[in-house]
C-alpha cells in the first residue's frame, strides 16, 4: 500500500484465509491445502458477505443440510475477494437454523472450485482497487464431504470472531501505509508545483495542512505498531482491533481528500497517482466490517466491559 499498489489481493490470502486453515484445519486438511496455499498454487477466498447480509454475519441465508455423511450447500455470496480466481473457498453457512441464536448454528466449509454446483459469477466493476478480483459465488446443491468441514460443526461464528481482529488489524496497517504514501506523493508535488510566483510548499496554509496530516499519520502508525505487538503476544482484543480499523481507514480517506485537494485540478485526473489512491481508499471504511459496526463493538466494550 505504501507503494500505492493495493491491487494485489494476497493480504486476504496470506494474512486472513490461511490462518483459518492453520488454526482450525484437521491434520489431513492442513496436509492437503497448506503446501499449495503457501506456494501460491492454491488461491483462497472466504465467503462471508451475501446480498442481504454484510457486516451482520448472523443475517446470512446460505445453508448446508446434512445428507448421510455429506452436506448439501445452497446459497450465494457477493463482494468476495479472489472469488473469481479462487481454487478454494472457505464458505460460511447455516447448519442449524433452529439454534437458539443463529451464531450457535453456523459452520465453515472448504469448497473446492471444481465441486459440481459451485459457480463463479461475474467480476464486479468497482470504483477503486480495480486490480482486485471481486466477484459473486453461487452454490446449488453442492455436495460437500464431512472431511471438508473446517473445525467443528456449528462453531463457525466463533471462529470468525476469533479471526476478525487479525483481518481488521490488516486493514488498519494497509490503510495507514496507503495514507503515508499519499502524504509523500503530495509533499513531493507541492515542492515542485508553483503558484503566485513560488512553490505551493512555501504557502503557510499548505505547510499547516502538511503538518496536521503528518502528526495524525504518526499517531496512527504508533497505534498500529502497538496493535501488532499485542497481536504477536496473543493479546489483541476485538475492541482494540476495531479501534485500529476505524481510526486508520477514516484517516486514510481524510488524507486522500486533503492530498487530492492540494493537487488541484490535476488531482482529479486519473493519470495522477493521487486520483487512483483516492478511489482505492474509499472501500476501506466499508469492508472487514463497516466503521459504523466498529463503533458498535468499541462502545459495547466501554459500556458492558465485555
Amino acid at each position: 500500500m505504501y507503494a500505492n499498489f493495493p491491487g494485489p489481493s494476497f493480504p486476504i490470502h496470506n494474512d486472513v484465509n490461511i490462518h483459518y486453515l492453520v488454526n482450525y484445519g484437521s491434520k489431513e486438511q492442513i496436509e492437503r491445502y497448506i503446501p499449495g496455499t503457501v506456494s501460491g498454487k492454491i488461491i483462497t477466498a472466504i465467503g462471508m458477505t451475501e446480498p442481504s447480509a454484510g457486516s451482520d454475519l448472523q443475517g446470512i441465508k446460505t445453508i448446508a443440510k446434512k445428507d448421510g455423511d455429506d452436506w448439501i450447500l445452497n446459497g450465494s455470496k457477493v463482494f468476495i475477494t479472489n472469488g473469481y480466481m479462487c481454487d478454494l473457498a472457505i464458505v460460511v453457512a447455516i447448519t442449524d437454523p433452529n439454534a437458539k441464536k443463529l451464531a450457535h448454528g453456523i459452520t465453515l466449509f472448504l469448497v473446492d472450485a471444481d465441486m459440481p454446483g459451485f459457480q463463479k459469477g461475474r467480476i464486479l466493476q468497482k470504483i477503486g482497487q480495480k486490480a482486485i478480483d471481486t466477484s459473486e459465488l453461487f452454490f446449488e446443491d453442492v455436495r460437500i464431504p464431512q472431511s471438508n468441514v473446517l473445525g467443528e460443526v456449528n462453531r463457525g461464528f466463533y471462529y470468525l470472531m476469533e479471526q476478525l481482529p487479525r483481518e481488521r488489524l490488516t486493514v488498519a496497517n494497509l490503510a495507514n501505509g496507503h495514507a503515508e504514501f499519499m502524504f509523500e506523493e503530495t509533499r513531493n508535488y507541492v515542492r515542485e508545483r508553483k503558484a503566485f510566483g513560488k512553490t505551493l510548499a512555501n504557502l503557510q496554509t499548505v505547510q499547516h495542512k502538511l503538518a496536521e496530516m503528518k502528526t495524525e499519520l504518526c499517531i496512527g502508525r504508533a497505534f498500529v505498531d502497538q496493535c501488532i505487538e499485542l497481536h504477536s503476544e496473543g493479546r489483541l482484543d476485538s475492541s482494540t482491533a476495531s479501534m485500529a480499523k476505524y481510526w486508520c481507514s477514516e484517516l486514510e480517506n481524510k488524507v486522500a481528500a486533503q492530498c487530492l485537494q492540494l493537487h488541484g485540478g490535476w488531482g482529479y485526473m486519473w493519470e495522477y497517482p493521487i486520483a487512483r489512491a483516492f478511489a482505492d481508499a474509499r472501500v476501506q471504511t466499508i469492508y472487514a466490517g463497516s466503521n459504523e459496526i466498529m463503533k458498535e463493538l468499541i462502545a459495547r466494550q466501554i459500556v458492558t466491559g465485555k
